[in-house]
């Protein structure tokens, strides 16, 4: 299929077998549009450090200072960490699994884990003791790394069920107790010394770019997570061309800095952080782990990074956080900021292009008004701002060009290693999520009379196959070694692509309507300012219905608190709730009158009539990453939904 695998057998004798193995070889997808010499992690790290030895690389607050390292301090360290690896037994492609929060103890262990001849997979914080098992077991890890106690005690419950576990080691925090085969980070170190320089560097020299490096576990929003095997070529290959496509710039023209906050277990936040850092040179900070919880921003102010990305949530709520701002200032400053606001929102829907000459007008409101603003989210500096995991909806979109700042929108899948189609500088174009990555390629399958098909991709950033899922692979690769994404979409003249949807959320009514949900859930956030979360009922229905959330107060966990937002919308239609309980249930008259207006004015632009929300209900509690309704990245998890709320949707439907 394009990505035939090779296992080496002892008599290195090569056979070829079908089955997605960590040992197996790939053939490599050389061709014209992407000619370069495939590298292994190692030779782009090297590279790298010969280019920006003497430069910063990594930035960790210690005692409310940032103390920095260069890279070549960096790759020092991840060797040192490589031969403790060797030293505690890490077998070639076995598993190391890193489970915590971003730090530079996480990027040593990434790149050391390589160096030794293991396969790195990150395990999300947020995953239970179980979860844990599951990836820690799928990828034969030898050794846990663990960022801090909370964490440990997971592995600590399962660890019986881990056979191919040698050690655990934890890189923050005091041990609380002496086990055996359980080492501090400084332990940990030490450990490798008496490794000799030649032992690692024929295990570096051994590896081919075309063997595995990294896992990367899909966060099973649908059934068990897959381990997406991805080669070093896909790791380098993609470092090198998709930031490319987003225009980062090299350290030895300007060296971009960053703030790395984003889940690394994420193909996203790895790729943008970990891997694009070292082939181009930048100087990535750590955030506090508290990130998503409010301190960003905080950490932000401090940096002020030249490029920064995240996923809708995180945009999401930057957007709410200077709307409070705004809603707090007094009369003439608001009409000040609204009108700037106003004139940035037109300037840029009339000069899409960068390279357009800007008004006038816009330049003095963006000195006077908005640079301001962006300074209150730590954005004065930034140049760049990307979003990507998960569809960002256009009030977002339209909110931040308000402030003179420009979303680049990527579109990819782990199987992708990330990025297949970036927006950035040069190519931009709203709402689409720009075009394909330069040296990548792609067709539509089951292209309908719309124009709409399934995207399905080709590059050298496809992936091997997933670990021990012959099946799974062979229904995302097909034979001639196309990615088939299950994503629906279109693409205009210029080669822009437009999502539309997933084939597997598409709603197929019980009347055989097809219906895309994240269209309809986006028009009832754009009505109702009220609204945090809208999710789309009826596959199989008689009728569509919606389940809504209120915009609440977040602390660790949805509050039943209204937030400043909602308390003003409800203000607006006379009512003086503040909680979500003084809402729910048909309690507020006058608040559920204004929801079914809002309703009624999205069904009123429906297409059809099978496509008009009958029936809706407000949930008790806001969607969150902890309460399960919300992947890491912060994405729907549909079936979880479905599922949680199963009585209180068949009630929907008894009537």
């Amino acid at each position: 299929n394009g990505q035939c695998c090779r296992k080496l057998d002892p008599c290195d004798e090569m056979k070829t077998t079908t089955k997605p193995l960590p040992e197996c070889e790939v053939e490599l997808r050389i061709e014209e549009g992407c000619p370069e010499e495939p590298i292994t992690v190692h030779q782009m790290f090297n590279a790298s450090v010969e280019k920006y030895g003497n430069m910063h690389a990594l930035a960790s607050k210690k005692n409310n200072t940032w103390e920095k390292i260069t890279f070549s301090e960096y790759y020092q360290f991840c060797r040192r960490a490589a031969k403790s690896f060797i030293k505690l037994g890490l077998e070639r492609f076995h598993g190391v699994a890193i489970l915590g929060f971003n730090s530079a103890e996480w990027f040593f262990s990434a790149v050391g884990t390589i160096m030794a001849g293991g396969i790195m997979t990150g395990i999300y914080a947020t995953n239970s003791p179980e979860a844990c098992h599951y990836v820690a077991s799928d990828s034969k890890a030898n050794i846990i790394v663990v960022e801090n106690q909370k964490q440990l005690d997971k592995i600590l419950q399962i660890r019986d069920r881990l056979p191919h576990l040698k050690a655990i080691v934890q890189y923050s925090g005091q041990l609380q107790e002496k086990l055996s085969n359980l080492y501090s980070w400084e332990e940990f170190m030490e450990l490798g010394l008496d490794v000799s320089e030649k032992q690692l560097d024929d295990m570096i020299s051994s590896q081919k770019a075309n063997q595995c490096c990294v896992l990367i576990y899909t966060s099973g929003t649908t059934g068990k997570p897959k381990g997406v095997m991805l080669s070093h070529d896909n790791i380098t290959w993609t470092a090198n061309h998709a930031s490319r496509a987003g225009d980062m710039q090299p350290a030895d023209t300007k060296q971009e800095s960053l703030v790395s906050y984003l889940p690394l277990s994420h193909i996203a936040a790895q790729m943008y952080d970990l891997w694009t850092g070292i082939h181009w040179g930048e100087l990535v900070y750590f955030a506090q782990p508290d990130a998503l919880k409010g301190s960003l921003i905080t950490t932000l102010r401090e940096v002020c990074p030249t490029s920064h990305m995240g996923v809708p949530r995180v945009w999401e709520k930057m957007m709410e956080k200077i709307k409070l701002g705004i809603s707090q200032c007094g009369y003439v400053k608001k009409k000040l900021v609204t009108w700037a606001m106003s004139v940035s929102l037109e300037a840029n829907q009339k000069c899409m292009q960068k390279d357009e000459e800007k008004p006038l007008l816009l330049s003095l409101t963006d000195s006077l008004v908005l640079q301001k603003l962006r300074a209150e989210l730590g954005l004065s500096r930034c140049q760049k701002f990307f979003s990507g995991a998960a569809p960002i909806g256009s009030e977002t979109v339209q909110f931040f060009l308000g402030l003179n700042i420009r979303l680049y929108e990527a579109y990819g899948m782990s199987e992708s290693t990330g990025p297949h189609f970036m927006s950035g500088p040069k190519v931009y174009k709203l709402p689409s999520c720009g075009k394909v990555v330069p040296g990548c390629r792609y067709k539509m399958a089951d292209v309908d009379s719309e124009g709409t098909g399934e995207i399905c991709f080709w590059g050298r950033n496809i992936f091997m196959g997933f670990l021990n899922m012959e099946d799974k692979t062979r229904e995302a690769l097909d034979e001639d070694g196309w990615l088939h994404s299950g994503d629906l979409g279109k693409i205009d003249e210029e080669g822009f692509l437009y999502i539309t949807g997933r084939i597997k959320e598409l709603i197929i009514t019980a009347g055989g309507e097809n219906v895309p949900p994240v269209p309809i859930e986006e028009a009832v956030k754009r009505e109702l300012p009220i609204i945090s979360n809208a999710m789309l009922i009826g596959d199989k229905r008689k009728f569509l219905s919606m389940l809504l959330t209120l915009k609440v107060i977040e602390t660790m966990e949805p509050t039943e608190e209204l937030s400043l937002e909602a308390v003003e919308f409800c203000q607006q239609q006379g009512s003086q709730a503040t909680k979500v309980s003084d809402i729910i249930g048909g309690e507020d008259k006058e608040v559920y009158c204004a929801i079914q207006e809002g309703i009624d004015r999205v069904n009123s632009a429906a297409i059809s009539n099978a496509q008009r929300i009958q029936k809706w209900t407000i949930l008790r509690k806001d969607f969150s990453v902890s309460g399960g309704e919300l992947g890491p990245t912060m994405k729907l998890r549909r079936p979880v939904v479905l599922e949680m709320y199963h009585e209180v949707i068949e009630s929907l439907y008894r009537e």
